[in-house]
């Protein structure tokens, strides 16, 4: 019961909130939707399921299919260029790359699932660094000059 009364309000407001929309711009937030979702989709693959580059594939994939959109739009008389269209196309990747990271976090053991990097410091050592020693010639470390490196700039 606590979680229906506020539902059921929420939905009677967006009902309502819907007619604010015009119908241009819900079709390129789905359209910016299904590519993002194919762009997520490639991008999971590509990068063994690092959850970042899902997200960037799925904003990615929503934004090349609205510049190419807009660019046709750009091309006709009697449509044009028009950044909302673009930003809602984008909006709808973004949202397709927030709700997979949120829904594909957990597997059945309850831990998360993909990386936000391959680094694993565990399994790292630390680095050997080199022992270097200075060339000293009469006492002094030798110039730019001798290392063959001048003082002119191009």
């Amino acid at each position: 019961m606590r979680t229906l009364i506020p539902t059921l309000v929420f939905l009677v407001l967006a009902s309502y909130c819907h007619g604010q929309v015009e119908q241009d711009k819900a079709l390129h937030f789905l359209g910016g939707n299904l590519f993002g979702l194919a762009g997520a989709g490639i991008a999971k693959q590509a990068s063994e399921g690092n959850r970042i580059w899902t997200f960037v594939g799925s904003v990615a994939g929503s934004t090349l299919i609205g510049l190419a959109k807009e660019a046709v739009d750009a091309g006709q008389r009697e449509n044009g260029w028009d950044n909302d269209d673009l930003a809602a196309t984008v909006l709808g990747g973004v949202t397709v790359g927030v709700t997979i990271d949120l829904f594909s976090k957990k597997d059945d053991k309850k831990r998360l699932r993909g990386r936000y990097s391959q680094l694993d410091l565990k399994k790292q050592k630390p680095f050997p660094y080199p022992k270097s020693e200075f060339v000293v010639w009469d006492g002094n470390l030798p110039s730019l000059n001798t290392l063959g490196l001048t003082s002119i700039s191009l």
